[in-house]
């Protein structure tokens, strides 16, 4: 288990996207991928987050998922899609996803990431 804003183990990260890879419905194009990863983000953490290009986020303290490169490496949500997330407030929920729905997501989180300031 990981908590959002805690400390992310690099090489659990790689080891589980190496896997996750594998498992990816050889099926699924790249764009069907960045759908996919839509749909779950939308489905699952919508009702708090925004988890388009644009919009705000429904609860204050749920920051935008295309800003999450401005506090985290996106690459490394996938350690705690794969094993579960847990957070410091009990309104949200825990979340595991399949290996496929883990690079699906990263995919599509990586799609709407808003560039940062230089």
């Amino acid at each position: 288990m990981i908590r959002i804003g805690g400390v992310l183990a690099g090489l659990g990260m790689a080891a589980a996207l190496v896997g996750a890879a594998e498992a990816t419905p050889p099926e699924l194009s790249e764009a069907d991928q960045v759908a996919l990863g839509q749909a779950l983000t939308a489905r699952n953490c919508g009702m708090c987050h925004a988890t388009g290009p644009t919009g705000v986020s429904a609860s204050p303290q749920a920051p935008p998922f295309r800003q999450l490169n401005q506090h985290i490496d996106v690459d490394r949500l996938g350690e705690g899609l794969a094993t579960g997330i847990l957070t410091g407030h009990p309104a949200m929920p825990e979340f595991r996803f399949e290996p496929y729905e883990v690079i699906s997501i990263i995919k599509y989180l990586k799609s709407i990431q808003a560039k940062t300031r230089t």
